[in-house]
C-alpha cells in the first residue's frame, strides 16, 4: 500500500500546476470574484442548505475550491489533503480572498491522528474515495470527525461507471472492471489529466472501486443514519468519449441516458 500511496501522491503533486493554471479549475476567476462558487459546489449547495456559521470539514480538498466555495457561503472551513502544493495553492487563494481557511497535510486514513476535532459537516466526493483502499476505514474517519448529530454529505462518480472499459471505441457500455472492493487496485499509465493541457512526470495512479452496497454499510457501521441516497444521470468529467457535454456537465447519449446512474449524493446524519 506504500507503494501505491507514494504512487498516487507523486501523480497527484504533477496535477497541481496544471489545474492551477489558466485551462484548469479557473482559479484566476474564481479569486478575482468573492460570489463566484464551484460548480460543484452550486449543485450541492442545496443538499446542505445554509452553511453559514457551521463548521465544515472537507476530505481530499486537492487545490481547495470547492472548500473556499463553502467559506463563501458562509461555513468555517478546514480542508484536509495529502498534496503539499495542492494546499499551497488553496492557501494562496485564501488569502487573496480573504478568507479565515484552515488546509492540513495529511491522507485521509492518518488525518485524525493530525487533527483532533469534531465539525457540523463532512463533506467529500467528485473523484474521491475512489483514491482509497478501503471504504471501512474511510467511513470510521468520517464518523470520527462529524460531532453527534451532525450530516455527512458526498457526491461521487457511481461505482458502475467505475467499472466500465473507458477506452472502447464502439460506444457501447460494458463492464471490464471490478464492481465491488478488491485489495488489489486499478492501475493506470496515463500523462494526462482529466482538466486543462500539460503533461504528468510520474504516469502511474492506482484506484479502487467500492460498490454502493459497501459505501452505505461501511457508513452505517461507522454509526450514521442515511437520510438521502439520490442517483444522477450526469458526472463532472468526461470518463467515456462518447458522453455529451451540456450546460457544462457530461451525460450519455439520448439512447442510453437512462441505462445507468454516473453519480449520487448522499447525506447521512451521525447517530
Amino acid at each position: 500500500m506504500k507503494k501505491y500511496f507514494a504512487d498516487n501522491l507523486d501523480n497527484w503533486n504533477d496535477r497541481v500546476p496544471i489545474h492551477a493554471g489558466p485551462d484548469g479549475y479557473g482559479v484566476e476567476a474564481f479569486v478575482a470574484d468573492p460570489d463566484r462558487l464551484t460548480d460543484v459546489v452550486a449543485f450541492d449547495r442545496a443538499y446542505l442548505g445554509d452553511v453559514a456559521g457551521r463548521s465544515l470539514l472537507h476530505l481530499q480538498c486537492h487545490i481547495g475550491t470547492d472548500t473556499l466555495s463553502w467559506a463563501k457561503l458562509g461555513a468555517s472551513v478546514t480542508g484536509v489533503d495529502f498534496s503539499p502544493p495542492a494546499l499551497e495553492v488553496a492557501a494562496r487563494m485564501a488569502t487573496s480572498l480573504g478568507i479565515d481557511a484552515r488546509f492540513v497535510e495529511a491522507d485521509v486514513y492518518r488525518s485524525p491522528r493530525v487533527l483532533l476535532e469534531e465539525f457540523d459537516i463532512v463533506y467529500t466526493g467528485v473523484g474521491a474515495i475512489n483514491w482509497l483502499p478501503d471504504i471501512g476505514r474511510w467511513a470510521e474517519v468520517v464518523a470520527a470527525f462529524t460531532r453527534k448529530g451532525g450530516t455527512f454529505y458526498m457526491r461521487e462518480a457511481h461505482p458502475l461507471v467505475w467499472a466500465l472499459d473507458y477506452e472502447r471505441d464502439d460506444d457501447l457500455l460494458v463492464v471490464t472492471e471490478p464492481y465491488f472492493e478488491q485489495g488489489p487496485p486499478i492501475t493506470w499509465d496515463e500523462d494526462t489529466t482529466y482538466l486543462g493541457s500539460g503533461t504528468l512526470e510520474h504516469t502511474t495512479s492506482h484506484e479502487w472501486n467500492h460498490g454502493i452496497g459497501e459505501i452505505l454499510s461501511a457508513l452505517i457501521a461507522a454509526g450514521f443514519q442515511i437520510d438521502l441516497f439520490e442517483e444522477h444521470r450526469f458526472l463532472e468529467w468526461l470518463a467515456i468519449p462518447h458522453m455529451i457535454e451540456v450546460e457544462g456537465r457530461f451525460v450519455l447519449p439520448d439512447h442510453q441516458r437512462d441505462l445507468l446512474p454516473l453519480m449520487y449524493s448522499l447525506r447521512a446524519t451521525k447517530r
